[in-house]
């Protein structure tokens, strides 16, 4: 079975490179090929010697995910339909941040092919669990991200540079649970040999996973983490975040005032508000107790939509005085903005619509560039 060079490091290519007889600065130029150029096609990597481009084919493909479908929404926020080798699918989001003539953009991107985790309001945890994504199937989607932006057309570019600027691990899968498939993506991110995103423009979002945010916490990171809260009282978290049986939140509370001390940085708690569910007095009340001891800052995300949910979206003035609550308090929050609703491409509503039940296969390939 062939190597995969997407998701390899500097240190993986120098070895594959030397058990081939190649001299070490080889894996160096192979390495920029990939992650600073963008080239995926050996016959284009010219300054490698022809013979060792013949023997790395002959052990090494590059694969990336295919794109199959895409749909952009009234706000120019992109949903892209990824098929994986395997006939699996994901989705991938890309949000553009336009302002004064700059184009910037942010991916979100998935680790996982569907969820475990279970949160009803989300159709990803109603779409069910097939699979961790491997180490290159997640970064070739920010590979992916990154020749979309510069070879389309979609985006007006003319005038000004145009930058992937961001990278958040939101899409579909809780990150912790693939842990070291995403270290080993963030790290390549971060590389400045190569896709160089500063580690504070990297956010990993997670359901509550206790071990991930610890071993996060030691990893010498300064990535942004994001925890998926939607309530601050167990007997409705258990019910919203599955995970919170087994994680309820004194240990989560725990977990993070740990990652705080060690990484002297802030935690962002995502709430999306439910209608009748986790917006009342007492659930602010709650939300207040947990955020203000640990200094968070809260995004406020009123409920998006998804088919057979029994979810509402709450009210414009429901939110606002819910955020007014939090201010009072001296808690920092922001309402976050929906992008990509009318594509189902907002927070919670990612799904692969050809995502298939677990164990289920379907057919067709993901396309192999080399090899």
């Amino acid at each position: 079975m062939k190597k995969e060079l997407i998701g390899m490091t500097k240190t993986d290519l120098e070895s594959m490179v030397k058990s081939l007889g190649g001299e070490a600065f080889r894996s160096r130029q192979l390495y920029r090929w990939l992650y600073k150029n963008l080239v995926f096609e050996f016959e284009n990597m010219t300054d490698l010697p022809r013979d060792l481009r013949d023997r790395v084919k002959q052990v090494a493909s590059i694969t990336l995910p295919v794109v199959e479908r895409e749909r952009i929404s009234r706000d120019g926020t992109v949903k892209v339909l990824l098929g994986l080798q395997d006939g699996q699918h994901v989705e991938m989001v890309m949000i553009p941040q336009t302002r004064a003539g700059r184009h910037r953009y942010t991916l979100c991107i998935s680790s996982q092919v569907g969820c475990p985790i279970g949160c009803p309001f989300c159709a990803t945890g109603r779409s069910g669990f097939v699979r961790n994504l491997a180490v290159n199937e997640i970064t070739g989607q920010v590979l992916l991200g990154l020749l979309r932006l510069r070879n389309s057309n979609t985006f007006e570019t003319q005038g000004s540079a145009t930058r992937l600027t961001n990278v958040v691990f939101m899409g579909m899968g809780e990150p912790f649970l693939n842990y070291s498939a995403v270290m080993k993506c963030i790290r390549l991110m971060n590389d400045p040999d190569g896709l160089n995103i500063g580690q504070r423009h990297i956010t990993v979002s997670t359901a509550g996973e206790v071990r991930g945010i610890r071993r996060l916490a030691q990893e010498g990171l300064q990535v942004t983490l994001a925890v998926s809260l939607h309530s601050a009282r167990d007997e409705v978290r258990d019910w919203l975040v599955p995970l919170n049986r087994k994680y309820p939140l004194s240990e989560l509370e725990e977990a993070l005032r740990f990652y705080c001390g060690v990484t002297k940085r802030r935690v962002t708690l995502e709430y999306v508000l439910l209608e009748g569910v986790n917006t009342s007095r007492q659930d602010v009340a709650s939300l207040i107790d947990f955020a203000r001891p640990l200094l968070c800052n809260v995004n406020l995300i009123p409920y998006n939509q998804i088919e057979k949910a029994e979810f509402r979206r709450p009210s414009p003035s429901t939110v606002l005085r819910f955020q007014q609550w939090l201010k009072e308090a001296g808690v920092n929050s922001v309402v976050r903005e929906e992008r990509g609703g009318d594509i189902e491409g907002a927070c919670g509503q990612l799904r692969a619509r050809v995502c298939f039940k677990p164990g289920r296969r379907i057919t067709g390939k993901g396309r192999k560039i080399n090899g």
